[in-house]
């Protein structure tokens, strides 16, 4: 016999239930009241031994009433009842459940020592005792051994010692020099997988105190195992067919077949089913109850043919529906935004204007983390703009790009860059900037051609203050920035400056001083320090400030603020060390720039720039105040503090160590929101 795998016993007691569960609704309760079956007479309530009110289908010795096999021997303290040839005490009865409470009479005895269970039987066959001949002759019912325990015990004879089995308790009494008896107990003993193979059943009992749920059984011992004996079990008599019964009787009946022994066997749902339309069909005259066995076996194949074919590709669908409607509730997230925004802000662009703006992708401008940049035309007008196609599963939530149509959408200044539209069809999305035939400022200052004047330098940074001094405090919202840096710097015809890519910003109320931001914004090297640790200061319009000032810093001297091909032990493989070096000794304009002599412009950009990267933001100018120190003279400029650590310099002032210090200057782990090298800034002239 094949035994049935635990997830095909889990699977089958599922259908099972169900299967009864339909049945509850759809069947009606049979109404035939007991006495009346095969016309067994009820005998009169009777006292036995200590049990009182015994009732039909229990009788007395030598009464011709009830059940002839529900016989009870009485005495003047014990009530006895025969069953499978075996003496049992009874110590209580229950016809809510038709459970009656037995001792095997021969455990019960303090003088043996070595009890053995009565019950010979092996846990995966499990079937009634009844005689053949119950339907034909109501008399001769047997009482069924069917202890209603989900807890069991099992003996087990082994013609080997098992050693190494924690669930083999040892029962020493019993064993001899060529055979050794062992006692299982536990969830598991019951499983004919667990049985060793030199061993074979013995017998077996149930582990129910009277009126008491089992506690923990597993690995008891053989004594144990006694007390549990000696205690009785309780036993289902079969009188269901001989009782008014519900479907509901039925149901509840037949559902704990599903537990204990039973559920080894392969025929399990069979036995269940049978057991309940038995009881359903019990005391219905033939051949209707034929009639009803049949529709009800046929609705349980058929209710366990649909669960099994119908579920799973349900399930399956309602997994479909809910990845669907996740999608959805983001991509209409977005799209609640941008009906608010339809109104106030710039152009909605179905996907296949942008086709048609870009003439199909043709002309390519550069390609950044989030996406691709092109260049269009914008018909009529001749309008030249420059599309960027956002990747489809760069950012998943959109947060990108409502940052960028929420910022700039309605944002009017000469030194920020305009957003001409946007689309966004599902998750294809786009955004279009006017287009800067200059490009962006790193490809003009750290050419080896320094093409741009002085003047024009200092326009171009007057510029950038301004636009992001207006970001600060011209707008309804204060908005943040944190991502200042050269490649981030678009220049139109004019060479006027204007602040691009609104990715990485942040709205803030302007009456709040101080942002509380968890995630690192920005680019290492244009990062303030507050935003590595808080020990530096808040993040605020300051942390703007700080790039600000590196890049007046590059734009000053033409090279990165970190120089990857200068020596690591050497001042200038930090630009700005290097720079403040220069400043304090007053050393020859050469030695700070490609110059023959230092411009006066060169050094205010260079002092303007020191006083914005200070370490602690609040020794910081303002942008504002920015403003005001580059639109004035460079003789009104001092000399800022020492702006960072080096020779061990502000060590013991409450500041950061060193080596904070260095892993926030030079560490190339150090993960941040970042857009480098985005394409938007690749806007170079054709």
């Amino acid at each position: 016999m094949v035994i049935p795998g635990p997830f095909f016993r889990r699977s089958t007691a599922l259908q099972v239930f169900s299967v009864l569960c339909v049945l509850r609704f759809v069947v009606p309760d049979p109404d035939i009241e007991w006495p009346l079956i095969h016309g067994i007479p009820a005998c009169p309530p009777f006292t036995c031994g200590h049990l009182s009110k015994v009732a039909s289908p229990f009788h007395r010795r030598g009464y011709e009433c009830g059940v002839a096999s529900y016989e009870l021997t009485c005495t003047d303290d014990k009530a006895t009842i025969q069953i499978d040839n075996g003496t049992y005490f009874v110590t209580g009865i229950d016809y809510s459940d038709s459970t009656l409470w037995v001792v095997d009479a021969n455990i019960s005895d303090s003088r043996n020592n070595c009890p053995l269970p009565r019950w010979k039987r092996i846990p995966y066959y499990y079937d009634d005792v009844s005689s053949d001949d119950e339907e034909s002759s109501p008399y001769n019912i047997q009482v069924e051994l069917d202890p209603a325990s989900r807890w069991w015990s099992f003996f087990v004879n082994c013609s080997k010692e098992i050693n190494n089995n924690v669930m083999y308790s040892p029962v020493a009494c019993m064993g001899t020099s060529s055979s050794f008896v062992y006692v299982l107990t536990g969830r598991l003993s019951c499983y004919i997988e667990n049985l060793e193979p030199s061993c074979g059943y013995l017998a077996m009992t149930p582990l129910d105190g009277l009126g008491r749920v089992a506690p923990a059984v597993d690995s008891l011992s053989y004594e144990d195992v006694v007390k549990f004996m000696r205690k009785g079990f309780r036993v289902q008599f079969p009188f269901r067919h001989h009782r008014n019964r519900s479907f509901k009787d039925c149901l509840m009946e037949s559902i704990p077949k599903s537990t204990g022994i039973g559920k080894l066997s392969d025929w399990f749902s069979l036995s269940v089913i049978e057991n309940f339309v038995d009881c359903a069909t019990a005391k219905i005259p033939s051949p209707y109850n034929i009639l009803l066995g049949i529709i009800l076996y046929a609705l349980m194949f058929w209710t366990m043919l649909a669960r099994t074919y119908l579920l799973a590709p349900l399930v399956v669908l309602i997994f479909l529906a809910q990845k669907y409607l996740k999608r959805m509730i983001t991509i209409d997230a977005v799209e609640k935004f941008l009906r608010m925004q339809q109104m106030l802000g710039p152009t909605r662009y179905a996907y296949t204007d942008i086709i048609a703006i870009t003439g199909h992708f043709r002309e390519k401008l550069g390609q950044g983390g989030y996406g691709s940049v092109y260049k269009g035309v914008l018909l009529p007008g001749d309008l030249h703009v420059a599309i960027k196609i956002l990747n489809g599963y760069s950012n998943c939530n959109g947060e990108e790009f409502i940052n960028e149509v929420a910022t700039i959408g309605r944002i009017h200044h000469v030194n920020v860059v305009r957003l001409v539209g946007f689309c966004s069809e599902e998750m294809r999305r786009a955004l279009v900037y006017e287009y800067m035939p200059r490009g962006s400022l790193d490809k003009h200052i750290f050419s080896s051609e320094r093409r741009l004047s002085w003047d024009k330098l200092n326009e171009i940074a007057l510029g950038i203050a301004r636009g992001i001094n207006y970001l600060h405090q011209g707008c309804d919202m204060q908005i943040l920035y944190f991502d200042i840096k050269p490649h981030n710097i678009l220049l139109d015809d004019n060479f006027v400056p204007k602040v691009a890519d609104f990715g990485l910003a942040k709205l803030y109320p302007r009456d709040k001083s101080f942002v509380s931001d968890t995630a690192l914004r920005g680019t290492v090297g244009y990062m303030a320090p507050e935003m590595v640790s808080r020990s530096f200061g808040i993040i605020s319009g300051k942390s703007d400030v700080y790039s600000f000032g590196m890049l007046l810093l590059e734009m000053a001297g033409g090279r990165r603020n970190a120089d990857p091909n200068a020596n690591s032990n050497a001042s200038r493989a930090y630009y700005p060390t290097w720079v403040y070096d220069q400043l304090i000794a007053d050393q020859q304009v050469d030695e700070i720039s490609n110059f023959a002599n230092m411009h006066e412009l060169e050094r205010k950009l260079c002092l303007v720039g020191l006083w914005c990267i200070q370490m602690k933001s609040h020794d910081r100018p303002t942008m504002s105040e920015a403003i005001e120190m580059l639109e004035g003279g460079v003789d009104a400029l001092q000399v800022p503090p020492r702006p960072f650590f080096c020779d061990g310099d502000g060590i013991g002032n409450g500041m950061p160590s060193p080596q904070v210090m260095d892993s926030y200057f030079h560490s190339s782990d150090l993960t941040a929101i970042s857009e480098e090298d985005d394409g938007i800034a690749e806007l170079a002239s054709s």
